[in-house]
């Protein structure tokens, strides 16, 4: 019986570090053991894998699996409409300025009534 246990201890070891080198590890208790292995894939995908600890006298699924990097988080974007496009500065040229000024920042001409403003938009 305990050679069994090794041997299943060690292709549990086996499997959690291949799904380690591939990135994050994460885990997450899914309950009692019934049904761990379905339980684990249904909710973080195939590469998954589940695991049922006895030691604590009621068998608790456990599921490994590969995390996501969390995102970036994105930067709110400004705008500003202070300059007047006209036929010497058009869409190019609002864009430019709006370059110049903003770190990033892009810019297109829109008209407001009789009104055409350059419009940036940037990163704030």
């Amino acid at each position: 019986a305990s050679s069994i246990f090794i041997q299943v201890f060690k292709l549990c070891l086996y499997v959690l570090l291949q799904i380690e080198a591939q990135g994050n590890l994460c885990r997450d208790g899914l309950g009692t053991c019934e049904d761990c292995d379905q339980k684990c894939k249904t909710k973080h995908g195939p590469s998954s894998e589940s695991s049922c600890d006895r030691s604590v006298g009621v068998a608790l699924c456990t599921c490994f699996y590969q995390c996501t990097p969390p995102s970036a988080p994105t930067r709110p974007t400004c705008n500003s409409g202070t300059t007047l496009c006209t036929e010497q500065c058009s869409d190019s040229c609002c864009d430019t300025n709006c370059a110049q000024s903003h770190d990033g920042g892009h810019g297109i001409c829109n008209s407001i009534g009789n009104t055409r403003l350059c419009l940036c938009e940037y990163p704030c």
